[in-house]
């Protein structure tokens, strides 16, 4: 705001003295916005502050360990973000970056080259096009956090560079894809660990015609049906078995590797669907590691069925919407232990002030865990209540 305020202050004193200077400054979805006078250079500064309270604790489990951890009340700012994007020298050359101050983490640094709708091209870091759980931006879910699966299955974020594109047919022959070779060692790292390349690709099929975004809850009353189908699949040698906002690491059974270790390979299937106050999500991964020096292969599986309800889209546009949003997640970690299994169970409540920008969750969440290999069950409860918003 303070730099704004300054750009605006400075605009005024050079147009005594000179008309041809202007920088219009203006406000919007993205935050604040500047714009140079021939529309060649355009800035968008905004950030996000998410305040979150648990009980008795925050995080999904995962061993049968964390069910016996001590009861807690937990308030916390759980992220607190400065999103920067715009366009340099022409409209289609832009630019993203986006940092988070909690944690003194660059999360995205990105350059898109985007002239052509049908073939795109990007270069940094970036959350990989795999699944749309994980590529919808923690403030615009419709539930208050990912689920279960998501741990196990995601590619998060890693440098490297996509081609991608919207190919816009008509009817049926509406698709968007994108092909990315990245380094497959996880956000931050600058080198991989030997000279494979992690290769991912996704194929949607938006079969109505028109694709669904990404983002959660039917905010917008949708007249007509939209709905799209991906394919997703992803390949990477390294000494990483899964991937998360702090880089690579390790699957429950199997330890930090040597470089190229572990081989990994990995599919998903996806839905989505919005009309009128509905929205359906559903994600179904499988997952292979070999390990390259023990030569033992490993296969896991999960998937999540995810829908919600806004109720009041024929009251007055100035009230807030709520919604109604369930999911339910089941997870697989030995498909050679088919009888141990992993199963979540959620229900959430959104209250919209603007949309995403400014809206309050409460979730409800039951785990059970069964592991019939050792005769052993273990089952638990979570609530959780977050404010989130945009400025």
């Amino acid at each position: 705001m303070f730099i704004c305020i300054k750009l605006h202050a400075f605009q005024n004193d050079e147009v005594k003295n000179n008309d041809t200077i202007h920088v219009p400054v203006q406000y919007n979805a993205k935050g604040f916005e500047l714009l140079s006078k021939d529309r060649r250079f355009m800035i968008q500064i905004g950030g996000r502050l998410q305040f979150r309270y648990a009980y008795p604790n925050d995080q999904d489990p995962i061993t049968f360990d964390d069910f016996d951890t001590e009861n807690r009340n937990i308030f916390k700012i759980n992220r607190t973000r400065l999103k920067v994007g715009g366009h340099a020298y022409q409209p289609w050359l832009k630019y993203y970056f986006e940092y988070e101050l909690g944690g003194s983490q660059l999360l995205d640094f990105r350059i898109m080259v985007e002239k052509w709708p049908c073939l795109s091209f990007k270069i940094g870091q970036w959350k990989t096009e795999y699944s749309r759980e994980r590529v919808i931006s923690s403030g615009n879910q419709q539930m208050m956090e990912r689920s279960l699966i998501n741990r196990p299955f995601t590619l998060d974020r890693q440098q490297g560079i996509t081609v991608y594109g919207h190919l816009d047919g008509a009817g049926l022959a509406d698709f968007n894809y994108f092909i990315a070779a990245l380094t497959g060692n996880g956000i931050g790292a600058r080198d991989n660990d030997d000279e494979n390349l992690m290769y991912s690709g996704r194929l949607q099929w938006n079969f109505i015609g028109e694709g669904v975004p990404m983002s959660g809850s039917a905010l917008i009353y949708q007249e007509d049906p939209i709905a799209s189908l991906a394919l997703a699949g992803a390949t990477n040698t390294s000494q990483y078995t899964r991937f998360s906002s702090a880089g690579g690491g390790s699957l429950e059974g199997f330890e930090r590797g040597d470089p190229g270790q572990y081989t990994v390979d990995q599919w998903l299937l996806e839905s989505a669907f919005k009309y009128r106050s509905f929205s359906w999500h559903s994600e179904y991964h499988r997952k292979q590691i070999l390990d390259n020096i023990n030569n033992t292969e490993s296969y896991l599986r999960g998937y999540f069925l995810q829908g919600g309800w806004i109720f009041n889209h024929s009251d007055n546009e100035n009230r807030p919407l709520l919604e109604i949003a369930m999911r339910y997640t089941f997870h697989q970690p030995n498909l050679d232990l088919p009888l141990n299994s992993e199963e979540e169970y959620s229900l959430a409540f959104n209250c919209f002030f603007n949309r995403h920008l400014n809206k309050l969750t409460a979730d409800v969440t039951v785990f059970d865990f069964d592991d019939d290999s050792i005769n052993r069950e273990a089952s638990g409860f979570r609530f959780r209540v977050q404010y989130d918003i945009s400025f």
